[in-house]
């Protein structure tokens, strides 16, 4: 099978979940980026370059000219078909549903299935369904198949007026190899928390909950990697509140690194809250390969969280905003490594069990399968279009 691959930007292909799909599917994969449409190849090329363009489409080319007016929009479309026909493309994966909307026409007119794969903020961001709100509505019945990364994501797609049958369920996954190890009874009272500085990650409400842990624990510490356009006053907060000295910013971290920290800390610890914005966390795989990892999860009851951390079994879950309840499971967890423990090998267990990468890539293909097959089903297709 020949699948294409479709992300808005090329830094999008270090997201471990849209790299793994890349590099992992079955079959033979293509990719292409471009934020407004699709035009480059992996290695930054265009798609068609310029000059070669009117000799391999201009009879094509000659046809739309006669059906619409000439533009860009007009020749980026058509190299995209040519390019969906030269590589015999079989099935389309646009992973985010905003790139959904700019290839369902293409998608639909050379009888390409689309699988869309929604991630969080195109699903949950107003801004966001602003603009795409009808055209979501128009390609949630050309599109084959849609995916959702939690089932809080599911229902949100039903609402928006996606036909329930067609909504897959496939969270990411975490990489076994590289997040093990971890081993919270003999680790230091430190948090570990992994995350861009943007509203929905609510670092803030983080150093709030940590004052009051070092208020009962005063050897705690606590690490906060990631940068974004929060970082400069959560810098502030924690001087004003007086705990820098048990803060340590780490700045953005590579995997490895990441995963390596992960096996000198006591917990993970997140704080998703929904901003004013309405943007969400779909399923943030850092929970995953915490857990993956043999590490203990304190975070909230938010978008697909729940899916994976099972309250007082595999971790903690608070409710959005309360600072206090978070404390106190973080002191739980820094006064009872015991505890730590036992929470991180059942976390293990079920991330193992149902969140790896495997999984996410044996779905995410089931769901590509039945959008395959869908098509091939002529009376499916009609009712799509």
């Amino acid at each position: 099978m020949n699948i294409c691959v479709l992300v808005p930007n090329k830094d999008v292909y270090s997201e471990t979940f849209i790299r793994a799909h890349i590099d992992r599917l079955p079959g033979k994969v293509t990719s292409l980026y471009g934020w407004l449409f699709p035009t480059h190849k992996a290695d930054g090329t265009l798609l068609l370059p310029l000059p070669g363009f009117f000799e391999r489409v201009r009879r094509s080319l000659l046809r739309e000219l006669l059906k619409r007016d000439f533009d860009e929009t007009t020749l980026k479309r058509q190299a995209l078909k040519e390019f969906f026909k030269s590589h015999a493309i079989d099935v389309v994966l646009a992973e985010f549903g905003h790139m959904g909307t700019r290839v369902m026409d293409v998608c639909q007119e050379e009888r390409i299935p689309l699988v869309v794969h929604f991630h969080g903020a195109d699903a949950y961001d107003y801004a966001a369904l602003k603009e795409f709100g009808e055209k979501y509505h128009t390609m949630f019945h050309t599109a084959a198949v849609l995916i959702a990364v939690s089932r809080h994501m599911e229902k949100k797609l039903v609402e928006l007026g996606a036909p329930k049958e067609k909504i897959h369920y496939s969270p990411c996954g975490m990489d076994p190899l590289m997040f093990h190890g971890s081993d919270p009874a003999k680790a230091p009272p430190v948090f570990l928390t992994v995350g861009r500085f943007v509203d929905k990650k609510a670092q803030h409400l983080v150093l709030c909950a940590f004052q009051k842990v070092l208020e009962k624990v005063p050897q705690a510490k606590l690490l906060m990697v990631g940068e974004g356009p929060l970082l400069d006053m959560c810098l502030s907060m924690a001087k004003a509140l007086k705990i820098e000295q048990a803060v340590e910013f780490l700045g953005v971290k590579t995997h490895k690194e990441t995963a390596e920290l992960m096996r000198k800390v006591r917990a993970l610890v997140l704080h998703s809250i929904v901003p004013a914005s309405g943007d969400s966390e779909g399923t943030p795989v850092v929970i995953q390969e915490a857990g993956g990892s043999g590490l203990p999860v304190i975070s909230t009851f938010h978008g697909g969280i729940p899916d994976v951390i099972e309250d007082g079994v595999t971790g903690f879950l608070v409710n959005e905003g309360d600072v206090e309840a978070m404390a106190e499971r973080m002191i739980k967890i820094a006064q009872d490594p015991a505890l730590a423990a036992t929470l991180g090998k059942a976390a293990q267990k079920r991330i193992l069990s149902n969140f790896t990468l495997e999984k996410n890539i044996e779905r995410l293909y089931g769901a590509i399968l039945a959008a395959v097959n869908g098509k091939r089903d002529p009376k499916a297709y009609e009712h799509a279009t």
